[in-house]
């Protein structure tokens, strides 16, 4: 394995710049979701997702997604299609 010198990193003002305004702008992203989960959690909706019941949380994932899960049939015949025993 071939070794070579520490590469050096310099630290440019438009670099300093663009991490300063993508902080900024996450800042303003944290403020507007908190903003909204107060004004939601009034009205009910947000209460909704805070709840402890797992199957209200399951559901509104599958809701959310647009999954409707089919229930599991527990017969032999489903299992094994047609054939007999």
């Amino acid at each position: 394995m071939l070794r070579r010198k520490p590469t050096r990193l310099e630290l440019k003002l438009d670099d300093i710049e663009e991490f300063e305004s993508i902080r900024k702008d996450l800042e303003t992203r944290k403020k507007q979701k908190e903003d909204v989960e107060v004004v939601g959690g009034s009205d009910g909706e947000g209460a909704i997702g805070l709840s402890s019941d797992p199957k209200s949380r399951e559901q509104m994932i599958n809701d959310r997604i647009g999954y409707k899960p089919q229930p599991k049939p527990n017969n032999r015949s489903s299992q094994f299609g047609s054939f007999e025993f």
